[in-house]
């Protein structure tokens, strides 16, 4: 998240935090948009050494890059004190920010087609490119800091992580992995009533674990392989299980905005920001807090900001706001970070494809949804659901997002479809390998054992 909301607006009751999901519901033919956000691992090209976020031995960090780019695009500034952890378009656009460990990443801003996300990217690349490459500054584009332990891997000066960090080894023994080594790929999707949220809440729930085995690009970890082929994904089963998974209460009868209140006011509470101070409430219940009685803020009462908040430290697979995250992925390559919005986009917006991918997920049970979510980080597209492999799953997928992609018929200017950037997909689907499986036959081949050709075969061109 780039930005932490400041919406003071207090909120009176539980009904209030519903209607805030249900005011997502785009008007009848207003148009639907397309968000992406990656993040991207920096890396010292001299030395393959991570960045810190200030200057060491007179090297810059991560906030220079920020500075740079604040430089080169203009855009607004986003404090934390007074550290500079992010960036804003002017018009309320995309924004830059850093993830604990430095990640870097751009959340776009929301698009009519995958064609302007990538134009968005390329600006983006382009920017970056002259800043980080007067830094001497590289980017990894894999899902998992591949070399560095947790202990030479730096932290960025940011309030909430530091809360964060505190907290996550209370709950689950790879939280910090996850904060501090972890790099993905996310779309985000609009919804047009309470039922189409259902809808593409199950559908994306139950094709997350396909899309991490299709991005899976996270095999090494503490510079040697870990023996699966999304590291990443592995790491999220053991983060913090009250807020994480895949959400089996999201196929009962009823599920709604309101079973989504009831099980947000349920996940513990990280911190609660108030002007500049982010408040150390972690484990506290927002039910108290909604009351005025959190006992760390005595008479505090929850803002329209408090809950915004609130519902980006809740991490599922399919995560709900006043739209809807797609959080299977791993970081992966320039092309991956245009696929996965292109899968989604074909699959829910258009009405048949979404039909038929609830069509085929539906009879999947939640043991075996489960079961599946289980074994995807190292079986990737060998993984099964009810005696079918995901490659074959796969395969079917594809063809409907390729069709829902064709019948929107957003063309470019060289008349395009979008169609187009499902290609590396496609050709994942057709050799049977993921990028993981690509990078070990690297590893064990002319990278003679060592994660260092990460650093020469597995970087961002900019």
């Amino acid at each position: 998240m780039a930005r932490d909301v400041t919406d003071t607006t207090p909120i009176e009751s539980r009904e209030a935090l519903v209607e805030w999901l249900a005011a997502g519901c785009k008007t009848s033919g207003a148009p639907l948009r397309i968000g992406t956000e990656h993040e991207k691992i920096p890396f010292y090209k001299d030395t393959l050494g991570p960045v810190p976020y200030g200057c060491v031995d007179g090297r810059c960090g991560v906030g220079n890059l920020l500075e740079g780019m604040r430089e080169k695009m203009g855009w607004e500034p986003i404090m934390d004190r007074d550290a500079l952890i992010g960036l804003a378009q002017t018009d309320g656009g995309g924004a830059i920010s850093i993830e604990p460990g430095g990640q870097f990443e751009l959340s776009g801003a929301p698009f009519l087609d995958i064609h302007a996300t990538a134009a968005e990217l390329d600006a983006h690349l382009g920017a970056l490119a002259s800043v980080a490459h007067a830094l001497g500054v590289a980017f990894l584009d894999l899902g998992a800091s591949p070399k560095w332990s947790r202990a030479e891997t730096p932290a960025m000066p940011k309030q909430r992580y530091r809360i964060m960090a505190a907290y996550m080894p209370k709950v689950g023994s790879r939280g910090l992995d996850m904060m501090f080594r972890t790099a993905t790929i996310q779309a985000n999707l609009d919804f047009v009533s309470e039922a189409d949220m259902v809808e593409k809440v199950r559908v994306g729930l139950a094709l997350q674990p396909l899309v991490t085995a299709l991005f899976a690009n996270s095999p090494f970890l503490d510079g040697k392989p870990t023996g699966r082929l999304s590291q990443r994904s592995y790491i999220w089963l053991d983060t913090d299980r009250d807020r994480t998974g895949m959400l089996p209460f999201a196929f009962e009868d009823g599920f709604g905005f309101e079973r989504y209140v009831d099980y947000a006011l349920d996940v513990p509470m990280y911190f609660v920001k108030r002007g500049d101070v982010y408040h150390d409430v972690a484990g506290a219940s927002f039910r108290d807090l909604l009351a005025g009685r959190l006992p760390q803020l005595p008479g505090e009462r929850a803002t329209i900001s408090d809950w915004a908040n609130h519902l980006s430290t809740i991490f599922p697979e399919v995560r709900l706001k006043t739209y809807l995250e797609m959080r299977g992925a791993d970081g992966g390559p320039r092309d991956h970070m245009t696929a996965l919005p292109a899968l989604f986009a074909g699959l829910f917006y258009d009405s048949v494809a979404l039909d038929q991918a609830r069509q085929l997920t539906k009879g999947w049970s939640a043991d075996a949804r489960q079961k599946l979510r289980d074994d995807v980080p190292e079986l990737a597209l060998q993984a099964t659901i009810d005696g079918r492999s995901l490659r074959d799953i796969a395969r079917d997928v594809l063809d409907l997002a390729r069709a829902g992609l064709k019948r929107r018929a957003q063309v470019d200017a060289q008349g395009r479809d979008e169609t187009i950037y499902l290609a590396p997909l496609e050709k994942i689907v057709s050799d049977g390998r993921t990028l993981a499986q690509q990078r070990l036959d690297a590893f064990n081949g002319p990278w003679g054992g060592s994660v260092d050709g990460t650093f020469q075969d597995c970087v961002i061109p900019l």
